[in-house]
C-alpha cells in the first residue's frame, strides 16, 4: 500500500510560486496498476517523483508500505565521473544488495548491451547508452510497485523489442503507477486511473472513465 495524505507541492519561478498539487490524498494498493492522467503541467510527473522519493512535498506525507521503484529508466541521477559499473554498485548497495552483487552487475551489463563501455565514465555515454543503463538497472530489482514516466522501451529497434518484452513481463507480476501520453498504452497496462486537475486528484475505477472526464475538461 502507498498512502498519500494531503500532499501539497509548489515550485518557485521568476514570476512567483505555483502550486501544482493542492491537497492530494490517495491510497494505492500494492499490486494495483494505476494510470496518472491530466493535461501538461497538471502534476503527473511531480506526483510520480514524490511517490518515488526523488522529490519532497511542501506539505502532507507519503507512506510506502511496499517496495516502490524510482521512475523507471530515470537517468538523471547517475554520477558522471563514475563508470556504469560503479553507478550500478552504488545503487545496489543503497538497496542492501550484498551476496548477489556480482549477479546484479552482470545482469545490468548484459541487458544494457554496454559491453566494455560499462566500465567507462557515464559522462562519456550518449543519451541512448544512459537510457539503456537506467532501464537495465530498473529491471535488476524486484519492486512491488514500479513507477513509469513515458517509458516502455528505449534504444534502437532491437533493444526496444527486448525492453518492451521485459516491461510486459514486469507489468504482469507487479503493480504500476504510469504516466503516458498514449491512451492505448494506459488502457493496455492499467486497470484504474487518477485524473489530476487543478491541483486535485480524482480516482476512477476504470481508465476509460478517467479519460472521458479528462477529454471533457479540455473540450469544454
Amino acid at each position: 500500500m502507498i498512502e498519500i495524505s494531503d500532499i501539497h507541492k509548489r515550485y518557485r519561478t521568476a514570476h512567483g510560486s505555483k502550486w501544482v498539487l493542492k491537497g492530494v490524498s490517495l491510497n494505492i494498493a500494492r499490486h494495483s496498476r494505476v494510470a496518472l492522467i491530466g493535461a501538461n503541467g497538471a502534476g503527473k510527473s511531480t506526483l510520480l517523483r514524490l511517490v518515488g522519493g526523488i522529490d519532497q512535498p511542501n506539505g502532507g506525507r507519503i507512506v510506502r508500505r511496499c517496495r516502490v521503484s524510482w521512475p523507471l529508466g530515470l537517468s538523471g541521477g547517475f554520477q558522471g565521473s563514475l563508470s556504469g559499473r560503479q553507478n550500478t554498485k552504488f545503487v545496489c548497495r543503497i538497496h542492501g544488495v550484498g551476496e548477489g552483487l556480482n549477479e546484479k552487475l552482470e545482469f545490468v551489463r548484459e541487458f544494457s548491451e554496454l559491453n566494455d563501455a560499462f566500465d567507462d565514465p557515464v559522462k562519456t555515454y550518449s543519451s541512448g547508452m544512459r537510457s539503456r543503463l537506467a532501464f537495465a538497472l530498473s529491471l535488476a530489482f524486484d519492486f512491488d510497485t514500479y513507477l513509469v514516466d513515458e517509458l516502455t522501451a528505449v534504444g534502437d529497434a532491437a533493444f526496444k523489442r527486448k525492453s518492451q518484452k521485459a516491461f510486459e513481463d514486469l507489468a504482469g507480476r507487479a503493480g504500476l503507477v504510469m504516466v503516458s501520453h498514449s491512451e492505448s498504452t494506459l488502457k493496455n497496462f492499467c486497470q484504474s486511473a487518477v485524473w489530476l486537475h487543478q491541483g486535485r486528484a480524482h480516482w476512477f475505477d476504470s481508465v476509460e472513465e478517467a479519460l472521458r472526464e479528462y477529454r471533457g475538461s479540455i473540450s469544454g
